[in-house]
């Protein structure tokens, strides 16, 4: 087994002293699956990762690609072949006067977003902090104003990529234009290793808040009928979102924490915008007035349902079902809610906004998620299965899922249109004919 040539970051093959602290650092979930790649990778730049590529043409290994370690499957992480983990690629380049940046994979998109905001300028990075971009744009970027500005691989203008042969390559509308189209929305099933993004930016809203109400569990029924009539008119503006926990400010038991950020070019427009709000249930113990926040304070607040060292077990589906057909399962499934911070989230997306032809084709008006989330022992007994027998239940209700929080490995469902998904392996066997990048988990394997 030769040493990558010209290499300048760290290599541990298994059985090698610190070899398993870097397969652990790969996931930010602690409850990290019993799969050993044969050699752990840590590349430093462009040359490492072609060097890495070449390598693993050279010993017939299967490659997985680690950007932030947020995927909560740990798709990255499989059984024999190469782990090359390119969070170290966190260049960040930005083109004020042309509205774009140049960001590598490693980048995490709250500090890209905390650059851009001292030159008043926007990118719709993920909602959570720590998540690299590298894995959030190939899945498609489901981040934060996306309803407006469109999913963050939308605003994808170019990358810069390693292919299966080990050659350094640019793609864009005009220049490899399969694998352009293949990045925007492949996610895990990318046959490529994307070194650097280039995206488009967009001016910074003026406003950016939101506005909150805290409801006992009981009233979840009225809550859901709610947000179903007034979904499909809520601005683009708006994410209205809810979520079901057994701790939620103001709520002695489980309880429901409603949700409307907004982004906006005033503060009237936000008030206006905001206003459906009015129409929310009665019964709330406690609501706010819109209150302004920079993004950063709005993502903190996100954290705190998300936090460090835990485990998770996460599933999640696509739908436009009525209330009547998903209240049941919802019961059952609040009823059978693990302790905190596991929980429920309800979002609007409703989407407006006419896609470009890409990878990316699943989505619907509703997203629901399920996060099982513990710490011990005594907490993975309730958490470690209730998101995926949640989910299990709601599936025919499903039109698909986003593999932002997928769980294909334990539940193989629709994360791609069909026509998409046949491109998309006719594309793989061109531009992949040996097999060096893992499939999908679930598929393939």
């Amino acid at each position: 087994m030769q040493q990558p040539a010209n290499f300048v970051g760290e290599v541990f093959r298994r059985g090698d002293p610190g070899y398993e602290a870097a397969r652990r650092a790969t996931c930010r979930n602690v409850h990290l699956p019993d799969r050993y790649p044969d050699i752990i990778v840590q590349a430093t730049s462009e040359k490492d990762v072609v060097a890495a590529i070449r390598l693993a043409n050279a010993n017939s290994w299967a490659v997985g690609v680690r950007s932030g370690g947020h995927s909560w499957s740990c798709n990255h992480v499989r059984d024999g072949g190469m782990l090359l983990d390119v969070s170290r690629l966190n260049a960040v380049t930005i083109d004020w006067q042309a509205m774009r940046a140049s960001v590598g994979p490693g980048c995490r998109g709250n500090q890209v977003n905390d650059l851009l905001a001292a030159q008043k300028l926007f990118f719709p990075v993920g909602h959570c902090q720590g998540v690299g971009l590298g894995g959030f744009l190939l899945q498609g970027g489901f981040g934060w104003h996306s309803r407006a500005v469109g999913m963050a691989c939308e605003n994808v203008l170019a990358i810069d990529y390693v292919g299966a042969d080990g050659e350094l390559r640019h793609a864009s509308p005009n220049e490899n234009a399969d694998m352009y189209w293949a990045a925007r929305g492949a996610g895990p099933g990318f046959f490529g290793v994307v070194t650097g993004f280039h995206v488009k930016l967009h001016p910074r809203p003026k406003v950016i808040g939101g506005k909150f109400a805290f409801y006992p569990a009981d009233r979840l029924e009225e809550i859901v009928r709610w947000a179903h009539r007034v979904g499909p008119e809520v601005p683009t503006s708006i994410e209205l979102m809810f979520m079901v926990s057994r701790c939620i400010p103001y709520i002695d038991g489980p309880g429901i924490m409603v949700v409307a950020p907004v982004f906006a070019d005033s503060l009237f427009a936000a008030w206006r915008d905001l206003s459906f709000m009015k129409s929310r249930p009665r019964g709330a113990k406690r609501s706010t007035p819109f209150i302004p926040m920079r993004l950063s304070e709005l993502t903190r607040r996100v954290m705190h349902h998300y936090p460090e060292d835990h485990c998770y077990a996460v599933d999640n589906m696509w739908t436009h079902a009525s209330p009547d057909e998903l209240l049941p399962g919802l019961k059952r499934i609040v009823a059978k809610l693990p302790a905190a911070p596991a929980h429920v989230m309800w979002m609007n997306w409703a989407p407006k906004l006419r896609r470009p032809d890409m990878a990316f084709s699943s989505e619907d008006d509703i997203y629901i998620a399920m996060y099982g989330i513990w710490k011990d022992a005594a907490g993975e007994a309730a958490a470690a299965t209730w998101a995926l027998d949640g989910m299990t239940e709601l599936a025919p209700y499903a039109t698909g899922i986003q593999l932002a929080d997928e769980n294909l490995g334990k539940r193989p469902v629709r994360f791609m249109a069909d026509a998409n998904l046949a491109r998309l392996d006719r594309l793989r066997a061109a531009h992949d004919p040996a097999g060096r990048f893992h499939q999908y988990m679930g598929r393939g394997l």
